[in-house]
């Protein structure tokens, strides 16, 4: 068995492509629209869906925002430094919501990034 990916609802299916492609620096590696079940999904990842686990990305057609919950954490990422990562990311426009830095009672130098959605994304620096 293998994880496979996190499927996400989007309001607005470019903003977040550009997103995950432009400011996180993944690649889309896969969209279709279903005009059956008024819906799209997209598929992004750091590498080919055969070998990474990926992120989904489903904008259900007409459906312009959703309410967060309170179950969901956050998706994580690791990246080789957390300072350099988060100074890139606020380059591009991005929305760092817990600056770079220690992890509250540990040493793992982690920061959140929010998404265009609301979705957080932690940034673990490598180990």
């Amino acid at each position: 068995m293998r994880l496979l990916h996190t499927m996400l609802r989007v309001a607005d299916l470019p903003r977040s492509i550009d997103f995950y492609t432009k400011i996180m620096g993944m690649t889309l590696l896969r969209q279709k629209d279903y005009p059956d079940g008024s819906f799209t999904l997209a598929f992004l990842g750091y590498g080919p869906e055969s070998e990474q686990t990926v992120i989904e990305l489903t904008y259900n057609w007409g459906i312009n925002n959703y309410n967060m919950g309170t179950a969901f954490g956050h998706i994580a990422i690791e990246v080789e430094n957390v300072y350099d990562a988060c100074d890139a990311i606020k380059a591009q426009g991005g929305k760092i919501i817990r600056d770079a830095g220690p992890m509250n009672a540990g040493s793992t130098i982690i920061a959140f990034v929010e998404d265009p959605d609301g979705y957080q994304i932690e940034l673990i620096g490598k180990k």
